[in-house]
């Protein structure tokens, strides 16, 4: 479960993580664009490690669907001074990126994790800049870029094939040299899971299927579409990405008990609240008793 893995250079808490996005891009379906500023984008990551993000993860590339690419320097010239800054100042700060080349700036400028939505499959380059490095590496299930992803939502049965898919892309890294003991795996809500069918539900409520790999899990559900629909109004219009974030702390909650690794977010504060609730509801409240400041106290600088 959550406090039994031990990744190189990130925190050990006892409980799930929170790890708090900032998305320097001026597409974002959560923010708008609100932190595509450079100095904008390290003010909002200091922000969030104040507020209780235990890790914050930052990107310059937008991954929602129908997004294009954009090239590696323009996604370098976005991320390369908010990652640098923020890893100056003592964040443990992950780097959002497809691209080796991106990942091994980010990493040489601080980053500690590297969070892959392609799983490795988008540059053949990544998994030996992984081995190389050294560093924590979150694995994604991953079936085709943004524009066409959805494209490719087509299971006879979502929670086997998703899981499959991951444990052979796990294979392959490692094949190719990098630690299992590096990978953190992440089932990859919303990426070629369509938000009208059962897709993400049926995978987290099959969270504990993901355990038998033996990896910690990433959850990343905040904001996304699957929740607006859940929460339409009577005329069947979704909520916007801004009006889930209760219903994601409530997810946060649910994959915290469920013995997730860490979970994404954009509110930190409420899900941060809600990761200690699940610790000391899963131990009984013995970490209250042991003043353990780890498992309850806020997280930060």
């Amino acid at each position: 479960m959550a406090s039994t893995y031990k990744l190189p250079g990130l925190p050990e808490q006892g409980r799930c993580l929170v790890m708090g996005v900032v998305n320097v891009t001026p597409d974002s379906f959560s923010d708008g664009g609100a932190y595509f500023d450079p100095k904008r984008a390290i003010e909002h990551g200091l922000w969030l490690a104040e507020e209780g993000a235990d890790i914050v993860d930052v990107g310059g590339e937008s991954t929602r669907p129908g997004a294009q690419r954009i090239s590696r320097d323009e996604e370098l010239r976005r991320v390369g001074p908010v990652v640098r800054e923020l890893s100056r100042q003592g964040v443990a700060v992950s780097i959002d990126t497809m691209r080796a080349e991106v990942a091994e700036y980010a990493v040489e400028a601080g980053a500690r994790l590297v969070n892959d939505v392609s799983g490795g499959l988008a540059d053949p380059s990544m998994a030996r800049l992984v081995a190389k490095a050294g560093v924590a590496y979150v694995l994604m299930h991953w079936r085709g870029h943004s524009h066409d992803m959805q494209n490719r939502a087509m299971y006879d049965d979502v929670v086997r094939e998703v899981h499959n898919e991951l444990r052979q892309r796990m294979e392959a890294m490692v094949d190719e040299g990098v630690d299992p003991d590096q990978i953190i795996l992440d089932p990859g809500l919303g990426f070629a899971k369509r938000p009208d069918r059962s897709h993400n539900w049926a995978l987290l409520s099959a969270m504990d299927t993901f355990h038998d790999m033996g990896r910690p899990l990433l959850i990343a559900g905040s904001r996304k579409r699957f929740l607006g629909r859940l929460l339409s109004d009577a005329e069947g219009t979704g909520r916007p990405a801004t009006g889930c974030d209760a219903a994601t702390v409530a997810l946060t909650t649910l994959a915290a008990d469920r013995g997730a690794w860490c979970v994404r977010v954009h509110d930190v504060r409420p899900n941060a609240d809600a990761v200690r609730v699940a610790a000391a509801w899963r131990s009984g409240g013995a970490d209250l008793d042991e003043g353990r400041a780890d498992v309850i106290g806020r997280g930060g600088l």
